[in-house]
């Protein structure tokens, strides 16, 4: 199994510990691509797919942890893109 898959599974599982540097690298296996939205952006950062949606997430601070809601909100988008 490789990174990829054990990204998917472990972002099934609702971890607490899902870190927003995890949600980018598997985005990034996803062809999503990083885009701040400018330089008054502060922590919201937009990843974007040219055949899907945009995905917006706020970068946590100064934790590294995504919050219980965007795991949700992530795991809701990506399933219905059909990217898992």
């Amino acid at each position: 199994m490789g990174q990829k898959e054990k990204l998917i599974q472990q972002l099934k599982s609702k971890p607490k510990d899902f870190t927003f540097n995890d949600a980018e690298t598997l985005l990034n296996y996803l062809d999503y691509v990083r885009s701040n939205k400018g330089k008054t952006s502060g922590s919201r950062v937009v990843f974007v797919n040219e055949n899907h949606g945009n995905i917006l997430l706020h970068k946590p601070h100064p934790r590294k942890e995504l919050k219980a809601y965007q795991i949700k909100q992530l795991l809701e988008i990506l399933e219905q893109e059909g990217l898992i």
